[in-house]
């Protein structure tokens, strides 16, 4: 080997040891980066004359790559939104909102948080990218594999949330004690599919012996306490009853007892709800025993619906399926989109555009979008954070040895440099 190629050879390890600290540098300064992935140096040795080189020297080349398929340690955090992949996959999300889907890019950055107009946004400022569902979490999107059935999950587009009553449950002990035509009060409430609540009055008339006929007067607004305005129309307004010489149930009609009430004032849907008065046969419901004072009284008087009045969002969770669900202060919980992951065949040959962010090109393969556990991709942990996967005692190790192998490549430049003034001062 002349001294120009050892001259060339000692450079190209300056070169690649240069590279390599540049890695490490940027590992230590980010081993506390969120889903950060450590940059390993691949040294490859450089032969004179090999094919596609015009270097007629050895020596050494380096390229720094990141160790994609590396997990860091999941950490919890306590924030609802904030999401982890353990596994392979990537989130899918957006610089921009508008953006289409050739613009849309990938990361495992999870330190997601709404922002001020409702988006799930990390740390980045990029945009949570998930399926549209309906409140029950069914997926809306017709093609679920292309990333054209996704769009950014924005919680602000639920801004309240009601539910109509489906259900009345009412449970009382009518008195046995009591006589044909007397006649007992008591009232439920029904919540409309707008969130108000309505209030109907109920009559009960004792008609022969273990038998009662239940009058519904027509529902009035419950704000308004004022039972002469009414706010809609029930129908069936009346139910027969009937015990037997236990004072069990034995039949309602019409059984099941389903009532309607329509045109109600505040313009919301027709309602139409069952009123469970407990299981023929049961004494889980409507009884009839004798009363416990005196005159007689209707008793244990319990009724339950299952609407809820509008409430206003209080708070947002995803869970380990993806699915994000808004909570209200009315108890009602409402799906609004479900995040799935990314995966690709060769994840280490994507592009990093910055920080934790990566674009897909040929290199990387095709992206699949598939749900969380399913078809290679990763489980999802809610609350939770993937670290760094830099490793800072390894780091300093790789510090040390790469300072040696720089300081020895100098110490080469340095001993050809003087052979060559030798061999200079020789012609002189």
């Amino acid at each position: 080997m002349s001294l120009s190629s050892a001259l060339s050879s000692a450079v190209s390890g300056l070169t690649a040891q240069g590279v390599a600290l540049s890695a490490i540098s940027e590992n230590i300064a980010n081993s506390s980066t969120t889903a950060y992935k450590t940059k390993e140096t691949n040294f490859q040795t450089l032969l004179a004359g090999y094919s596609g080189s015009s270097s007629s020297s050895s020596g050494v080349v380096a390229k720094a790559m990141q160790a994609m398929a590396a997990n860091g340690t999941v950490t919890s955090t306590g924030v609802s939104t904030n999401l982890a992949i353990t596994g392979s996959g990537f989130f899918v999300v957006a610089g921009d909102t508008s953006d289409q889907a050739a613009a849309f890019t990938y990361t495992r950055d999870g330190s997601f948080a709404p922002d001020a107009n409702g988006y799930l946004v990390n740390d980045q400022g990029y945009y949570l990218m998930g399926y549209p569902t309906d409140a029950d979490g069914n997926i809306t999107a017709a093609n679920t594999s292309t990333l054209t059935s996704l769009e950014p999950i924005n919680v602000d587009s639920i801004s309240g949330a009601a539910k109509a009553t489906s259900t009345v449950t009412m449970s009382a002990n009518l008195p046995a004690d009591a006589e044909v035509g007397d006649t007992f009060a008591s009232s439920m409430e029904v919540i409309d599919s707008l969130g108000v609540s309505h209030t109907v009055n109920q009559t009960w008339t004792k008609t022969a012996a273990n038998t009662w006929t239940l009058s519904l007067d027509d529902p009035f607004a419950t704000a308004s306490g004022d039972a002469s305005v009414t706010s809609g129309t029930i129908s069936p307004s009346t139910v027969d009853v009937t015990f037997d010489t236990d004072g069990v149930l034995a039949s309602t009609n019409p059984s099941p007892v389903s009532l309607t009430i329509s045109g109600f004032t505040t313009g919301a849907a027709d309602n139409t709800f069952t009123l469970d008065l407990g299981e023929v046969g049961g004494t889980d419901g409507l009884t009839q025993k004798a009363s416990t004072t005196t005159p007689a009284t209707i008793e244990n008087t319990q009724v339950e619906q299952d609407g809820a009045r509008y409430g206003s969002l209080s708070g947002l969770s995803i869970d380990a399926d993806g699915l994000v669900t808004a909570s209200f202060d009315n108890g009602l919980s409402v799906a609004v989109a479900r995040i799935p992951i990314a995966t690709f065949s060769n994840p280490s040959g994507l592009t990093q555009v910055s920080g934790t962010i990566y674009d897909e090109n040929q290199a990387a393969g095709r992206v699949t979008l598939s749900l969380a556990g399913s078809s290679g991709a990763g489980t999802l942990t809610a609350s939770a954070l993937e670290g760094s996967t830099t490793d800072t005692a390894t780091e300093f190790n790789k510090m040390i040895i790469a300072q040696q192998a720089y300081s020895a490549a100098s110490q080469v430049v340095s001993t050809v440099g003087n052979m060559f003034d030798t061999l200079v001062q020789a012609v002189r």
